[in-house]
């Protein structure tokens, strides 16, 4: 489940990116909301998955309260995913 984990969050971030940085700006600039529409109901099931994920390996990976607020905290930011994969699920 560990790798489910890793790939739900690289692929959450990339949407997140995808989302705010290409998404977003078209349907305001160009007017044109598709995309959003395109990339929000992904990203939003990637999302929900990163989170049922984060909670069912809270205690495989031993993670205290503060980590697994961070853990959480990170699929919100941009690039926060990357950040955990990095910090948190290499070592484990």
């Amino acid at each position: 489940m560990e790798k489910l984990f890793r790939v739900v969050a690289f692929l959450e971030g990339v949407s997140y990116l995808l989302l705010l940085f290409v998404a977003v700006p078209i349907k305001y600039f160009g007017d044109d909301p598709q995309y959003v529409k395109m990339l929000g109901k992904p990203h939003g099931l990637l999302f929900v998955g990163y989170v049922v994920l984060a909670f069912l390996l809270k205690n495989e990976y031993k993670w205290n309260s503060k980590t697994f607020f961070i853990v959480l905290i990170a699929s919100l930011l941009p690039f926060g995913t990357f950040y955990i994969d990095r910090k948190y699920l290499k070592e484990a």
